[in-house]
């Protein structure tokens, strides 16, 4: 095992851990007063992440690959969990067994699409199956893209109707990033022709522009909704949430420039 396995376990686990701690505050803050059970389990599995974040920063650069590797399992158990748990309250609330609940149906789907991401992620690491580069940069843009897509609904759907001009630009948003995704599954459909140098650096500098951009309208509402100059039930924990998805896709986005730039400039 390389530093680099290490390095990128902790910087996984850091980032999402903290992720998977808000979404259950998040499901919590949805729930009715009676869903005494769910509140439990989402307080259990809040706890539960904020102890893995809490101990992923004790771990340094040069932990022990086996220490890290055992950490990786311990973190898998606990994605899978909250994926079951998410998975459980969608069928919950599909079948109108919570009536009046204030979690999206697509919300909670959304969630436990990053709690299954995160965990598939752990095990690939842990197995050292990480995707070829140009089929990485295809698979995890179709999933950020699907990501953002589903940031800029709730935002439009969690703004007060009042709020005209912000509810316009997140339709907007939703409407690009919906056919920045349909290209990208096109992409995917066409592999392995597809994955020419030529098309795949267009693609991410195409994706670049719309993340920034995006990246900016959440950064602003953000700074809105924590100042209290708009309308709207967006908790602000939820505007910095997505804010810092959007600046995680864009890492990833030039991690991916530098990595083709690289195998290009050997061929």
């Amino acid at each position: 095992m390389s530093d680099s396995f290490v390095a990128r376990s902790l910087d996984e686990i850091r980032f999402w851990s903290r992720i998977m701690k808000e979404h259950a505050l998040f499901l919590r803050l949805g729930f009715r007063c009676e869903d005494t059970q769910l509140i439990q389990e989402a307080n259990y599995f809040f706890a539960l992440f904020e102890q893995i974040e809490d101990q992923s920063n004790t771990f340094t650069l040069e932990a022990d690959p086996q220490t890290i590797i055992n950490f990786n399992t311990e973190v898998y158990n606990a994605a899978s969990g909250i994926w079951v748990f998410k998975r459980k309250v969608l069928g919950l609330v599909l079948r109108c067994q919570l009536p009046g609940q204030n979690n999206f149906p697509l919300l909670i789907d959304h969630v436990s699409r990053e709690a299954n991401y995160f965990r598939n992620r752990l095990r690939e690491l842990n197995t050292g199956t990480l995707e070829p580069l140009p089929d990485a940069i295809i698979d995890e843009n179709v999933f950020f893209l699907r990501i953002m897509a589903d940031h800029a609904k709730f935002i439009g759907h969690l703004l007060d109707p009042s709020e005209r001009k912000l509810v316009a630009q997140a339709r907007e948003f939703s409407h690009d990033f919906d056919q920045l995704l349909f290209q990208a599954k096109d992409l995917e459909s066409m592999r392995p022709q597809s994955q020419t140098y030529p098309l795949l650096d267009q693609f991410l500098d195409q994706n670049r522009v719309s993340v920034k951009s995006l990246r900016d309208f959440k950064k602003t509402a953000r700074e809105l909704i924590e100042a209290c100059r708009i309308k709207s039930i967006i908790h602000p924990l939820l505007a910095d949430h997505v804010f810092r998805e959007a600046e995680r896709f864009l890492t990833i986005i030039d991690m991916f420039e530098k990595h083709l730039n690289a195998q290009a400039r050997k061929k």
